[in-house]
């Protein structure tokens, strides 16, 4: 059987980089309907001790107050596109609008997401690092982007991409976060893009 930790104990653990049921109700602008039951914490004492500063624990919820599933879709119908309207929002595009990944919704369990990349893994081919790593779902990313800014204030891979488990249609990679341009030319906000792979409609002419 897998290793349970006591919520209280979880949370006593990971100070600041916990976001449990009364931080998720502190976020006025996102309602969650949570259900009596909270979900055990499915990893050991010793593996929160070892990850506690560098992770945020998460309470993944499935639903909204209203019935409506926690998707990317969902979350980007809630918080919009526009920075000038309010922040944080997404970035402005809509490539992905017929992609089922923004559709998948999150489960009721327990996450550990990292806060910051691996400074080893920075240019490095996905597939390449997947033989290392094992890469998060980009709605677990999305939501723990929104949850962590809105209930602790942190800005999760402000600067950064991460990479994520998810593909589009055609099997590119999918990769999240980044949400201001550090040289100003783009608009911020939560970015979702794919890493397109070579193939063989891809050539050149001179």
């Amino acid at each position: 059987m897998a290793d349970i930790t006591d919520y209280k104990l979880a949370k006593s653990i990971m100070g600041s980089n916990f976001i449990g049921i009364d931080e998720l109700k502190s976020i006025k602008s996102m309602r969650f309907a949570f259900d009596k039951n909270i979900p055990d914490i499915f990893f050991s004492e010793g593996v929160l001790e070892q990850k506690k500063d560098n992770y945020i624990l998460i309470l993944g919820v499935s639903n909204f107050f209203n019935g409506d599933p926690v998707t990317i879709r969902n979350l980007r119908n809630l918080f919009g596109k526009n920075p000038e309207v309010s922040e944080p929002c997404f970035y402005n595009q809509d490539w992905y609008d017929k992609e089922n990944f923004v559709d998948i919704s999150m489960s009721d369990e327990w996450y550990l997401i990292r806060k910051n990349v691996y400074e080893e893994s920075r240019a490095v081919q996905p597939q390449e690092l997947m033989r290392k790593y094992l890469f998060p779902s980009a709605v677990s990313c999305t939501y723990a982007f929104f949850t962590a800014w809105l209930a602790l204030g942190i800005r999760l891979w402000y600067h950064d991409f991460v990479w994520c488990s998810d593909t589009d249609h055609n099997g590119d990679r999918i990769y999240v976060g980044k949400y201001h341009d550090i040289d100003g030319v783009n608009k911020n906000g939560f970015s979702i893009h794919r890493h397109l792979a070579l193939r063989p409609c891809y050539a050149c002419i001179d």
